[in-house]
């Protein structure tokens, strides 16, 4: 028997239960403007298909991963323009609220704790 794996970006973002506003999506990434933004301007980003965590990629995983790298790229590039600054990081462990690979992209004043 197969394990099905929950979580909250596949299971209400990626399935579009949870409407989001988009900001970008390609047939491997989609990437969305935060609803309860820690930093002015605050991006999540993150694979279509269910990877836990950035330790978990695998060989087979590498244009993925590059394909979430150039998006993480024009995102932040953008901010950067726009903004003068920005952040991109994701998070492991516990430190992590939904076990689904994400990236956080933010610029701004922050909003509220972290």
């Amino acid at each position: 028997m197969t394990e099905t794996v929950c979580d909250f970006y596949c299971d209400k973002i990626l399935s579009g239960v949870v409407p989001v506003p988009v900001c970008f999506e390609n047939e491997q990434v989609f990437a969305f403007h935060h609803t309860n933004p820690i930093w002015e301007n605050h991006v999540v980003l993150l694979p279509k298909k269910h990877v836990e965590s950035l330790i978990t990629l695998e060989e087979a995983d590498n244009e993925l991963l590059l394909e979430l790298m150039r998006a993480a790229k024009a995102i932040a590039g953008d901010f950067m323009a726009r903004f003068g600054a920005a952040r991109v990081y994701t998070n492991l462990g516990e430190y992590q609220s939904s076990k689904h690979l994400h990236w956080h992209i933010g610029s701004g004043k922050q909003l509220r704790p972290y």
